[in-house]
């Protein structure tokens, strides 16, 4: 039976928690009794060519000093967040009850911490927290004069540190790891591999210099909350002023957004911000990052979905890095994150019942107290079908592969071998307005109720497989290999400006005997088609999810999705297939 995720949303001031229980054994380390204080503590830093200052709250376990040192852990906010948040603050607690000397501060920009707002740039952002290695290295002190000598050190000046956090929270982590090889390990959750990807998507694999479709509703919830910032926080620091133009992020980030408003994508603006996306994105920099990385991403994510950490892991991989990763329930779009659940919640301190909790007890245990413990397999998933909280997480050596594949017939069906093609072809067309809803991202800021996922008839495609003989279980990112036809979109490809391209959104459905449709997450593809006259493949977001026995999958083209900018003017799309040309719908499918 499955169980049914909540809608309900992760706040943007990210709540950081979730996952579930399994055997791992934990070795709780030999110094933590408990109890701890908290010190308020101000650092002045150089970043992004300003002065600022960071506010901090350094927690200290009961016994920890020159004599007796301890590793540390240090954490910093979501967007939009900063120090005090219940769930920044719970990892200070959560860890130095467990003997870990915590620093946790509000991220640049944010909070009562000065300097602009640079999206977790590894020159500014990076920068900034290697000053507060330092600190916990004894290299320098704090702007009252408190030392740091009771961290435990690899070298002079090398403390054993570790970071964990969320979102913006997640990426500084890896930013940092970038510029400053002292950090020991990482855990990054439901963060960014690419932030071109995150806000401008385009799934067409081989897109290259082609943006995406603008994710209009997540990118300017996020930029409101920055520019908002003194009704949030009065009597700012100077530090955090810009200009009248842009009051509290770098100059090149309200140039992005500007850009991605416009709805044009003219050759030098478009390749500006794709430069300035990827210096920003773990993507640019992900070969200086060294220290060993436990990956957390949600499968509830329409911001930060697992493609991301999927690019991530494997880019860690191949270069080296040790690195695991697991995809629990909970996301910037909503999940589990009761701990009743199992699922990690750590505002309310569930390290060891939780299955993710567990794992990042385990990680820092193996790299920040050198313990030799099990971090567990290499790939964790979580599957919402189970009711039992104890076995909700599977576990693999690697992500699974490709199991199945579909193709689409003229006549609408998706089958499952060449010969059923039926040849015909099939035509839709956008109008001048969104005529498809996935989701509101706006859910989650001002809280209006989302609507169900539809699709206006005439303007969409649809091809649906045959009530299913088994259960499928789909763990990864589907794949698309799709031929269209648009003369207007032909025509019009050449301009010079990317936006008068093809976009088309493709997305994968659960229909059930009795005719509910359910798209999962309510992720969607958003493709920006570099040229129509070749074929093209799209990698959807990555799911997990069974298709249970009597179920039908229905893949889906559409025109528009209200969640993001489409299609400037009005270009009819026809498909063509043939059981010799068609287009192909590949599956990864757990155990084959």
């Amino acid at each position: 039976m499955s169980r049914r995720v909540p809608r309900s949303r992760v706040p943007l001031v990210l709540a950081l928690g979730a996952a579930l229980t399994a055997p791992l054994a934990l070795t709780s380390p030999a110094a933590a009794t408990g109890q701890y204080t908290v010190t308020a503590l101000k650092f002045t830093v150089q970043a992004g060519g300003r002065a600022c200052t960071i506010d901090a709250d350094l927690y200290r376990p009961a016994g920890v000093d020159s004599a007796h040192p301890a590793p540390a852990v240090v954490a910093t906010n979501g967007f939009g967040g900063s120090k005090n948040d219940g769930s920044t603050n719970a990892i200070g607690k959560a860890f130095a009850e467990r003997g870990y000397v915590s620093l946790v501060y509000s991220g640049l920009g944010f909070g009562r911490s000065g300097c602009l707002i640079s999206l977790d740039d590894p020159a500014v952002d990076g920068a900034a927290a290697s000053q507060l290695v330092d600190f916990l290295a004894g290299k320098r002190s704090a702007d009252d004069g408190t030392n740091a000598d009771f961290v435990t050190l690899d070298g002079p000046g090398d403390p054993r540190v570790g970071m964990i956090g969320g979102s913006y929270g997640g990426a500084i982590q890896l930013a940092t790891a970038a510029v400053d090889h002292r950090v020991d390990a990482l855990v990054p959750m439901i963060t960014w591999n690419n932030l071109a990807y995150s806000l401008d998507p385009n799934n067409t694999v081989g897109s290259g210099s082609v943006p995406g479709a603008f994710k209009w509703q997540w990118t300017n919830g996020f930029y409101l909350i920055g520019e908002g910032q003194p009704l949030l926080e009065p009597s700012l620091d100077p530090s955090r002023i810009n200009s009248l133009a842009c009051l509290h992020f770098v100059t090149r980030a309200c140039d992005t957004i500007r850009t991605l408003n416009s709805g044009s994508y003219p050759a030098g603006k478009t390749a500006e911000m794709l430069d300035y996306a990827h210096s920003v994105s773990p993507v640019s920099y992900l070969s200086r990052v060294k220290a060993p990385t436990l990956l957390v991403q949600g499968q509830a994510d329409s911001l930060f979905n697992l493609n991301e950490a999927t690019a991530t892991y494997k880019t860690l991989l191949a270069q080296g890095t040790p690195t695991k990763m697991i995809w629990q329930s909970w996301g910037h779009s909503g999940g589990l994150t009761d701990p009743a659940s199992g699922e990690l919640n750590l505002s309310q301190g569930n390290l060891e019942s939780s299955y993710v909790g567990k794992r990042i007890l385990a990680w820092f245990d193996r790299y920040l107290h050198q313990q030799n413990v099990d971090t567990g397999p290499a790939f964790a998933y979580y599957r919402d079908w189970i009711t039992d909280p104890g076995g909700t997480y599977a576990t693999a050596g690697q992500l699974p592969a490709i199991g199945r594949k579909l193709y689409l017939s003229g006549d609408g069906k998706l089958v499952d071998n060449r010969k059923k093609v039926a040849r015909g072809s099939r035509a839709y067309t956008n109008w001048l307005i969104s005529t498809s809803h996935s989701e509101s991202s706006l859910t989650g800021i001002i809280g209006l109720p989302d609507p169900a996922p539809y699709d206006t008839p005439g303007t969409y495609l649809g091809w649906t497989s045959e009530p299913l003989a088994r259960t499928v279980d789909v763990v990864g990112a589907p794949k698309a290999t799709l031929k269209v036809v648009s003369p207007k979109a032909e025509r019009t490809q050449g301009s010079g400006n990317a936006a008068d391209k093809l976009v088309l959104f493709a997305k994968l459905y659960d229909v059930a005997p009795d005719g509910t449709k359910t798209l999962v997450h309510r992720l969607v593809a958003p493709v920006r088609v570099p040229d129509v006259t070749k074929s093209f493949t799209v990698t959807l977001p990555g799911i997990v999810h069974r298709y249970e026995k009597g179920h039908r999958l229905q893949f889906v083209i559409a025109a528009s999705d209200d969640a993001y900018f489409g299609n400037r003017g009005i270009k009819p799309v026809t498909v063509v297939s043939a059981p010799e040309n068609t287009g192909v719908l590949e599956l990864p499918v757990a155990g084959g």
